[in-house]
C-alpha cells in the first residue's frame, strides 16, 4: 500500500498515473495543511509500505513558503511516529534549491531534517530526492515550470518570450515519478536530467511546434526531445485535436480534390528518428484500444469507414469523442497518459493506419490497459 501527500499536484498526478500503469491499488491520501485532522493523517499512514511526501508550498511570501513546507513535514512526521504500524519507506520530494539561500530552499531543508528524524525513530528507510525543475504533460502555465508556460503560449497562438535567460536542470515528471516509486535508484537522479538555458528550451519548443503540422512529424531522436514534445502536445491537443491532411490528386503531386482515379493523402512525414506503421480493419460495433501510453507518440488515421475515437485523461472522468471518417481523413495524435479507444460505427468495416515513433518491443510495450 502506498500513501501520498500532494497527490492532486503536478508531480502527484504523474506519480499516480505511473501507479495506475503498474497496477498499484489506489493510493491513500494523507491530509496535511492548516485545517489538519491529525487522526486522519495517522490513519492514512498506518500500515502503508511506502509514504510519499509530495505536498509543498512554492508560492507566497518568504515566511509562507518557508513555514508552510516545515509545517507539512512536521505534521507528517507526527503521523509517522504515532502510527501503530509506521511505513517502511518514507520518500520526500525535495529540491535542488536546498542550500541556495532562498526561503523555499530553507523550508525544504528543514522539512527533510524532520522527516529523516521521524524515519530514523521508527526504523524506516528515508529517501531524500532532490529534484530539479520538473516538466511534462499537463503542467500549469505560470506555475509549474517555464516549459509549461511556453507550451501554453505556443498552443494558444501567442508568442512566448524569455524574461530571464539562465541555465536550468530539467527532468521529465514521468521520470521523476519512477524515482518516487522506487523504480530507479536515487543515486541515478543527478544524471537523469538535462541542462538547457531558458532560451534554448524555447527555441526547441518553437521548432517542434513548427514541425508538427499536417503530415509532418518532428524527428524524435532521444528521450529529452520526445519528452519535451509530449509536454507540448498535452497543451496543443486541446486546441488541435485533429490535424487536417492535405489531399493531393492521385499521381500528380498537386494539392486539390480527387480525380477519376481517386485521391492521395500523406499520413506521416518525418525528418529522422525511428517509427513503425501498422494497419487494422475493424468490423462495425467492435472497439479497439482501451489502453494508454506513457511515452509513445501515436497517430491514428481512419482511411475507410466511419469510427469514433474516444479519449480520457487518466485519473479524470471527462471523455472526449472525435468522429472520424475515411471519406475525409484526418490525423489524430494520441496524447500520452490518455486512455483511448476506437469504435467502428455505421455499417462499413473501418480501415485505420497507425504510426508510432518507436518499433514495438514486446519486452517494454508501453501499453497499459485502461477502459476509456
Amino acid at each position: 500500500m502506498v500513501a501520498i501527500t500532494g497527490g492532486r499536484g503536478f508531480l502527484g498526478w504523474h506519480v499516480r498515473a505511473l501507479g495506475l500503469a503498474r497496477g498499484l491499488a489506489p493510493f491513500r491520501r494523507v491530509p496535511v495543511g492548516l485545517a489538519l485532522d491529525g487522526d486522519s493523517s495517522r490513519a492514512a499512514v498506518d500500515g502503508c509500505e511506502r509514504l510519499l511526501h509530495l505536498a509543498g508550498v512554492n508560492r507566497g511570501s518568504d515566511d509562507d513558503v518557508r513555514d508552510g513546507n516545515v509545517l507539512f513535514a512536521r505534521q507528517l512526521a507526527d503521523a509517522v511516529t504515532t502510527a501503530e504500524a509506521p511505513p517502511t519507506t518514507v520518500v520526500f520530494a525535495d529540491s535542488v534549491q536546498v542550500g541556495n539561500g532562498t526561503a523555499y530552499g530553507e523550508g525544504k531543508a528543514r522539512a527533510a531534517d524532520l522527516l529523516q528524524a521521524a524515519a530514523d525513530r521508527v526504523g524506516a528507510e528515508f529517501v531524500d530526492l532532490r529534484l530539479p525543475n520538473l516538466f511534462g504533460e499537463h503542467g500549469r502555465p505560470d506555475h509549474n515550470s517555464v516549459v509549461a508556460t511556453f507550451c501554453d503560449r505556443l498552443a494558444s497562438g501567442r508568442r512566448p518570450h524569455v524574461e530571464v535567460d539562465r541555465p536550468l536542470d530539467l527532468l521529465s515528471a514521468q521520470t521523476a515519478a519512477e524515482f518516487v516509486l522506487g523504480e530507479r535508484a536515487p543515486a541515478d537522479l543527478a544524471s537523469a536530467g538535462t541542462r538547457r538555458r531558458v532560451s534554448e528550451v524555447l527555441a526547441e519548443l518553437v521548432a517542434l511546434d513548427a514541425e508538427h503540422h499536417g503530415a509532418s512529424m518532428p524527428a524524435l531522436d532521444g528521450d529529452w526531445r520526445r519528452d519535451l514534445f509530449n509536454a507540448l502536445r498535452s497543451a496543443t491537443f486541446a486546441h488541435r485535436p485533429t490535424i487536417d491532411l492535405a489531399g493531393r490528386t492521385s499521381g500528380t503531386g498537386r494539392t486539390g480534390g480527387a480525380d477519376e482515379r481517386g485521391a492521395f493523402h500523406e499520413i506521416v512525414r518525418t525528418t529522422g528518428g525511428a517509427g513503425q506503421t501498422s494497419f487494422s480493419t475493424t468490423v462495425p460495433g467492435v472497439v479497439r484500444g482501451q489502453h494508454f501510453h506513457r511515452r509513445k507518440v501515436e497517430r491514428f488515421c481512419v482511411v475507410g469507414g466511419d469510427a469514433v475515437i474516444r479519449l480520457r485523461r487518466v485519473l479524470t472522468d471527462d471523455v472526449l469523442e472525435i468522429p472520424v471518417s475515411g471519406d475525409h481523413p484526418v490525423a489524430v495524435d494520441i496524447p500520452t497518459l490518455w486512455a483511448h479507444s476506437l469504435v467502428a460505427v455505421g455499417d462499413r468495416p473501418v480501415q485505420t493506419l497507425f504510426w508510432v515513433d518507436e518499433p514495438f518491443d514486446p519486452t517494454t510495450p508501453d501499453t497499459f490497459q485502461e477502459d476509456v
